[in-house]
């Protein structure tokens, strides 16, 4: 009998551990959104890497054990009547169609990073705005049985508030579409945490790098600010990600849910923002 129950724990945890998770990407945007993923090298396909996601709508993608990767939303899309090639004004992939097929997206984009059964048996996961702001972005984790399992996000609307040598503009557009990372508006090492500025010691936090960190307390603001923007959650979580969800839903779910990350989700000062 001893046996029998040691075979079947081992069975247990063997399924578990090659057991996929869900993605529910959720849009609370007052448009329709494009959604795009794209695996780390060594990581399994996903069953989609690009979709249309209606205004209200949502969709669950079935995401494969010990994955790595990126996801993010594309905005003001659109297809070329004559080529069909399909684009996006912010945070395109390049593919030229709704499925990005292993491309990323051009900066500024707001992107929520995963290393799903990673050290320790832990999900790491970050909300970044490294590569500039396009979108509103929450991470929440569920079905959560051990581990911290904080949310993250960036809950404030930051197009309209972002500094003007960082604002990205479109023709025939009213106000910014989207928010560079000085890294991208400048091109300096000091800003891109490369060349002599490549190490924590070296690469420290600026003033446009502190905008961010000031509207979104426990998103990513610049490459080496690890110490208040990585979250992690005992492997077998599902993640709920929402685009554009308001401010006081998110907080009236963490309060709900006892969240113990010592940082705000959202700074209360920049929800006027909104």
């Amino acid at each position: 009998m001893a046996r029998i129950i040691i075979l079947f724990v081992i069975l247990f945890v063997s399924l578990s551990e090659v057991e996929a998770i869900s993605f529910k990407i959720t849009n609370r945007c007052r448009n329709t959104i494009w959604p795009g993923f794209l695996s780390g090298a060594t990581s399994p396909p996903l069953p989609t890497t690009g979709f249309r996601l209606s205004r209200g709508k949502s969709k669950s993608v079935t995401i494969p054990p010990s994955w790595s990767g990126r996801l993010w939303a594309r905005t003001l899309c659109s297809q070329d009547p004559t080529s069909r090639s399909f684009s996006c004004l912010t945070a395109d992939c390049g593919s030229g169609k709704v499925e990005c097929s292993g491309s990323g997206a051009k900066p500024p984009a707001t992107l929520a990073e995963f290393t799903l059964n990673g050290t320790g048996g832990l999900d790491f996961y970050d909300v970044s705005l490294v590569d500039g702001y396009n979108l509103p972005m929450l991470i929440l984790p569920k079905k959560i049985v051990l581990g911290g399992c904080g949310a993250t996000g960036c809950l404030v609307d930051l197009n309209g508030a972002c500094p003007r040598d960082l604002k990205l503009l479109a023709p025939g557009r009213r106000g910014g579409v989207a928010c560079r990372s000085a890294c991208e508006a400048f091109g300096d090492p000091r800003y891109c945490c490369s060349d002599a500025y490549a190490t924590p010691d070296t690469c420290q936090s600026s003033v446009y790098s502190l905008f961010f960190k000031h509207a979104c307390p426990r998103a990513y603001s610049y490459a080496y600010d690890d110490k208040t923007s990585t979250y992690t959650c005992a492997t077998g979580a599902d993640y709920v990600i929402i685009f554009c969800p308001p401010p006081y839903t998110s907080e009236k779910l963490l309060g709900s849910r006892k969240d113990g990350a010592t940082l705000p989700l959202v700074n209360k000062s920049m929800i006027h923002l909104q």
